[in-house]
């Protein structure tokens, strides 16, 4: 994408080819473009008005003071409305408070500024009737995405680094985002801005060691040059690699879709058979497609979550993952399920009142049947199964129920030395708010025996003193 220095082309010229090479303006007739009042976004302004009648669009300039910098965030925004207003650009400069929105969001300072700026700039395309947004990124930008994405480990996808163009959208808002300046590297810019003499200005702040990326433009980068004064090339041509590579998955998991997945209402399932049938590659492509389907952005899943969904895959039936932005998927015995209603996933029935269980013998209960045998140690299986419990027989006081959970319920939890509140518990086993009144609940005149689908109390455990077993299965009907 970016093919380093050397080039005789003309700067207009280039992000010509690039914008229609990638379809970045076409069938557009406003454009918003960002400018921050640096360098690269200056340059970036100052080309796409030379290019807007052969582009046939009408621009539409959008800066946001983020207020973190006092008088050098006024002075920002100063300097880009008489930039505006010396090209002959209408323009929208706002304010919003960064600091403030952090707290509130409890996030970073870096992330507060972002979405407050790209929900600012999707305000900003609605209000004069534009789909897109043109941001100053850089080749070098691309360079240090790449890197960001491979420290925190975000998969093959980040090594794609940042795209031509990508649809950015959060609570209610919505954007397409376009970079004319990938093809373009950061030195570049300034040379531009210095011919023209468009005099843009100098974030300090962009000397900070504290950023992740100001780290890796200034620390990283340098120090992986001594080790190959080519590494920008290798990182551009891994992300060339990793990009073709996703291409081709993403539309196999279009194709594929079908056969494996269906939606109904909030709940999106996949048949189990087939889906383990598929390479991994594709299971997290699906995987994906499904969150994204019911999130509308990827933006809170991370690629440990993306690992813990695919460890579950091989799990025992009834295993559950509580996943960021309210989703949960279980592993059922036939079929995954992902859904951001907790309660539409639960896979327990309503219990409405306590039932005595047969033992021995079968018991039927709404969406269940409960065989309760007596077996010696010996009889015991070593495969984990979340619905089947096996309990020292002569630990269990009195006749066995099943229930729901009641006011001031306790349970001592296998391998704690004391009791705790249910509660406590389900919070801590993540067990979904929505289903913790429909857990089935085994229980003996005295305590809670066993938290169906999760633990057995530690008290009636099987030890090497225990004689008979008592074995409970829970099986669907």
């Amino acid at each position: 994408m970016v093919k380093g220095h050397g080039y005789q082309e003309p700067l207009e010229t280039r992000v010509l080819s690039f914008l229609r090479e990638h379809h970045l303006v076409s069938g557009q007739h406003q454009l918003v473009v960002a400018v921050s009042g640096g360098q690269d976004s200056v340059c970036l302004l100052h080309i796409l008005v030379k290019l807007q009648e052969e582009l046939k669009i009408e621009l539409h300039v959008a800066h946001l003071n983020h207020e973190l910098r006092g008088a050098d965030s006024e002075a920002d925004a100063h300097y880009v409305a008489h930039l505006a207003r010396q090209l002959g650009i209408p323009s929208t400069i706002e304010r919003r408070d960064v600091k403030a929105y952090r707290v509130r969001q409890r996030t970073s300072l870096e992330e507060a500024a972002r979405e407050l700026r790209y929900s600012f700039l999707a305000e900003v395309a609605r209000s004069i009737g534009a789909s897109r947004v043109a941001v100053g990124h850089t080749g070098d930008d691309h360079i240090e995405t790449i890197l960001m994405h491979l420290i925190r480990g975000t998969g093959s996808r980040g090594l794609r680094g940042l795209r031509p163009s990508n649809h950015w959208q959060s609570a209610g808002n919505s954007v397409t985002v376009i970079r004319p300046l990938l093809p373009v590297r950061r030195p570049e810019t300034a040379d531009y801005c210095h011919r023209y003499q468009l005099m843009p200005r100098a974030d300090a702040s962009n000397l900070s060691l504290s950023p992740l990326r100001n780290r890796i433009r200034l620390q990283l980068l340098p120090l992986l040059q001594s080790y190959n004064p080519r590494v920008a090339e290798a990182l551009l041509r891994t992300a060339r690699i990793a990009g073709d590579d996703l291409a081709f998955l993403d539309k196999e998991s279009a194709r594929l879709w079908a056969s494996v997945a269906q939606r109904q209402g909030n709940v999106i399932f996949w048949d189990k058979e087939r889906f383990l049938g598929l390479p991994a590659a594709l299971q997290r492509h699906l995987l994906r497609a499904a969150f994204a389907e019911l999130l509308g952005s990827l933006k809170d899943i991370e690629a440990r979550h993306m690992e813990e969904v695919m460890a579950a895959l091989t799990r025992p039936a009834g295993r559950r993952l509580s996943l960021p932005g309210g989703l949960v998927f279980v592993n059922e015995y036939d079929q995954y399920l992902l859904s951001r209603d907790a309660a539409a996933l639960s896979p327990f029935p309503v219990l409405s009142h306590e039932i005595v269980l047969k033992v021995p013998g079968e018991t039927l209960l709404p969406g269940y049947q409960v065989a309760a045998t007596i077996i010696g140690r010996e009889q015991m299986s070593e495969k984990e199964d979340l619905f089947t419990a096996y309990l020292d027989l002569d630990k269990v006081a009195g006749e066995v129920t099943v229930r729901c959970r009641q006011p001031g319920d306790r349970f001592q939890p296998l391998g704690m030395g004391q009791p705790k509140k249910l509660g406590e518990f389900m919070i801590d086993a993540k067990i979904p708010r929505a289903w913790r009144q429909r857990v089935p609940l085994v229980a003996s005149s005295q305590h809670i025996l066993w938290v169906v689908g999760w633990r057995i109390d530690d008290r009636v455990k099987v030890s090497e003193n225990t004689g008979q077993v008592l074995c409970l299965e829970f099986k669907r009907r």
